[in-house]
C-alpha cells in the first residue's frame, strides 16, 4: 500500500540553485509542487471574480450569483461580528476566505494541497495576528493591553486572569495555524487509505475477501471524498470566522458594536 503520507512531500519543480544565508546556512532555492498548487489558486480566485464582476448583469447569471453568494456570506458575516468599522476589513477577510478556499479544493483534484504544510497555514496565522497587532495599537495605543484585563473580574484572582487572557492570545495564531493543518491533512490521508485498500481488494492480495474489502472501502472513499468537499469549504469559512472574532477584540475593544 502507498505511504499516505508521501502526498505531502514537497517536490522542486524548477532549480534555481542554492544560496548562503546567515544564521540558516545553505537553503535550496526551487519552485515546488507547493508554489504550484498555490500560483493555480490565486489565479483561480483572480478568474473567478473577474468573471463574476466582468459585464455584471441585474439578472445574474450563474457565476455572477455565486460570486455574489460568496460575498453577501462573508459581508454578513463581518458585519454581525465586527459591526460598521468591519467593512474596511472586508477586503482582508475576504481575500483570505477565497484563497484558503480555493487551495483547499485545488487539494481534491491535484496530488497536493497547500494547506495541508504547516508553514502556509502558519503564514495565515501570523498574518492574521498582526493585523490585529497593528489595528490594536494603531487605534487604542497602549489601551490594547486592556484586551488582557476583562472588567468585572476581582482583584484577587485579576494577575492569574490576566496571565490566562495574555497566553490564550499568544495561542491564537497556533489554533488558526493547527486548525486547518490537521483538518486538511487528516482527510487526505484517511481517502489514501482507504484508497489503498480499494488496490489490495482488487489486486488479490487477501483471497476471496478482496472483493468485499474493495467494495467496502470504495464506499468510504466516495463518501470521505464528498465529506472533504465540506470540510474543505467549512475550514475555510471557520478560519474567516476566528478572523472575524479575533479583529472584533481589537477594533470594539471595551464595548460592543
Amino acid at each position: 500500500m502507498a505511504d499516505p503520507l508521501h502526498q505531502f512531500k514537497i517536490e522542486p519543480l524548477i532549480d534555481f540553485g542554492t544560496v548562503n544565508l546567515p544564521v540558516v546556512g545553505e537553503q535550496q532555492i526551487a519552485f515546488t509542487n507547493s508554489h504550484l498548487a498555490m500560483t493555480i489558486a490565486f489565479g483561480l480566485v483572480v478568474l473567478f471574480l473577474q468573471l463574476v464582476t466582468a459585464n455584471a448583469k441585474v439578472v445574474p447569471t450563474r457565476t455572477q450569483a455565486a460570486g455574489e453568494t460568496l460575498f453577501g456570506m462573508i459581508d454578513g458575516l463581518v458585519d454581525s461580528i465586527i459591526g460598521h468599522d468591519g467593512r474596511k476589513l472586508f477586503p482582508f477577510v475576504f481575500t483570505v476566505f477565497t484563497f484558503i478556499l480555493a487551495m483547499n479544493f485545488i487539494g481534491l483534484f491535484l496530488t497536493f494541497t497547500a494547506t495541508s504544510q504547516i508553514a502556509v497555514t502558519a503564514t495565515f496565522g501570523v498574518l492574521t495576528i498582526l493585523l490585529v497587532l497593528i489595528i490594536g495599537f494603531a487605534k487604542h495605543g497602549l489601551g490594547f493591553f486592556k484586551l488582557f484585563v476583562p472588567s468585572g473580574v476581582p482583584w484577587p484572582v485579576l494577575p492569574f486572569v490576566i496571565i490566562i487572557e495574555f497566553v490564550s492570545f499568544l495561542l491564537r495564531p497556533v489554533t488558526l495555524t493547527l486548525r486547518l493543518f490537521g483538518n486538511m491533512m487528516g482527510g487526505h490521508v484517511a481517502l489514501k487509505v482507504f484508497a489503498g485498500f480499494v488496490v489490495v481488494g482488487v489486486g488479490g492480495a487477501v483471497g476471496l475477501l478482496g472483493i468485499p474489502i474493495a467494495l467496502l472501502s470504495m464506499g468510504m472513499t466516495v463518501g470521505l471524498t464528498a465529506l472533504e468537499f465540506l470540510v474543505a469549504f467549512l475550514q475555510a469559512f471557520v478560519f474567516a470566522v476566528l478572523t472575524c472574532i479575533y479583529l472584533n477584540d481589537v477594533v470594539n475593544l471595551g464595548h460592543g458594536h
